[in-house]
């Protein structure tokens, strides 16, 4: 059964829940004894809040991973080009043997070969070796040799790799940004418990230390400010 996909709970940066995480940290470290009191919320959960932020801050962000990704993807291009030389350096020596309209150089199957997908490519790549050793006779007098399927082979093991690579550092990409987001859920609803203590503790009778647990709505609201600006 497929997973569900994961989505953010909060519409807003992660550098953003970073900065409004930490302060509300600092905010209930100050007032942890209000927290403790009447809330039952102590300094060993406060620690897990912030470890939890310090986990965050160092996970790899989705530009990094997709900066690797590239990476790789470009080292498959590469040698997928590679592989498609190798193909058209024994197919050069075919056609001197099979007019490309014979079933002889057909059973070959290198038509279209810019066309192919990766996994069309390599299987290709792995069909010339097989129909060339098959028809070493037909092949003699044109100069393709076993070096030249040795070369194509490689070619073949390369590529294969490079493409096991970049569905690996897809795959990587895909479950580090399910984490992160993950994580960061959890840290948005530890910022609004927090928050909401916060509040509760001194809507009555300190509005600054109230105003200053507002961490979400301020931030919104400045947001909001700087959307209507001109």
């Amino acid at each position: 059964m497929k997973k569900q996909k994961v989505n953010r709970k909060y519409n807003f940066p992660d550098a953003d829940l970073y900065q409004m995480a930490m302060d509300s940290i600092r905010l209930a470290k100050r007032d942890l004894e209000h927290f403790k009191r009447g809330y039952q919320y102590d300094g060993h959960r406060l620690k897990g809040y912030y470890d939890r932020c310090q986990r965050f801050v160092e996970m790899p962000d989705d530009d990094e991973l997709l900066g690797d990704q590239m990476v790789v993807t470009d080292k498959k291009y590469e040698a997928a080009e590679q592989l498609r030389h190798a193909i058209r350096s024994v197919m050069t020596r075919v056609r001197l043997a099979f007019s490309n309209r014979t079933g002889r150089y057909r059973k070959f199957g290198t038509a279209k070969m810019g066309d192919m997908t990766d996994a069309q490519l390599l299987f290709c790549g792995r069909r010339v070796i097989r129909v060339a050793r098959a028809q070493w006779d037909f092949l003699a007098d044109t100069g393709l040799n076993e070096s030249h399927l040795e070369r194509l082979a490689k070619a073949c093991q390369a590529f294969e790799l490079a493409m096991n690579i970049q569905q690996d550092k897809v795959a990587d990409r895909d479950i580090h940004v399910e984490s992160r987001i993950d994580l960061g859920n959890l840290i948005y609803e530890e910022l609004i418990t927090v928050c909401d203590i916060g509040k509760d503790i001194w809507a009555e009778t300190d509005r600054a230390k109230y105003d200053a647990y507002c961490i979400y709505d301020s931030n919104m609201e400045q947001k909001r400010i700087a959307k209507q600006a001109p």
